[in-house]
């Protein structure tokens, strides 16, 4: 299983791929979608569009993994950041790509265990799991990694729920 992880953002999108084989997950892909300031607001949730759907596209993911929004204090940053994530949900719904969600506090515990970890922690966690030499930079993409892990990691949880139900 193919899955790509999003670490949504307007100025710095984060992506990760992953390969899943049975209980084996291995990094296909990591870096991150980048605008530029000047541009207008709607070019770059255009420019982030036609990214990830190049990457959906050359990857052909069976699961798009992305991080849910949690702010407290710039709402201003909290609603442009959830219309490029609304931009990314749009591209994997409508090129028919199976769109997962998960919390920090999920992606935290899914990896540490520990759902107050820290990025230091995580970068850690998601070196170690994916057997890399050294942490994947920048943090946005690491972050990626994360959430795509998550879903590795959860996936046959939900599995054995949806079949439970």
């Amino acid at each position: 299983m193919i899955i790509l992880g999003i670490d949504p953002g307007y100025a710095i999108v984060g992506f990760g791929v992953l390969n899943k084989e049975g209980s084996s997950v291995t990094m296909v892909d990591n870096g991150v979608i980048t605008t530029d300031k000047t541009d207008s607001f709607p070019k770059r949730l255009s420019i982030i569009a036609e990214k990830v759907k190049e990457l959906i596209i050359k990857y052909k993911p069976q699961a798009v993994a992305v991080e849910e929004l949690f702010f407290h204090t710039n709402q201003k940053t909290a609603i442009t950041v959830a219309q490029a994530r609304g931009v990314l949900i749009y591209i994997a719904e409508s090129l028919g790509v199976e769109l997962y969600e998960y919390t920090p506090l999920q992606v935290k515990q899914a990896l540490t265990g520990y759902g107050r970890a820290d990025k230091k922690q995580m970068q850690q966690m998601v070196k170690t799991f994916l057997k890399l030499k050294e942490c994947p930079k920048p943090d946005d993409a690491a972050d990626a990694l994360a959430v795509a892990l998550t879903h590795a990691r959860t996936s046959p949880l939900l599995l054995r729920t949806t079949r439970l139900n």
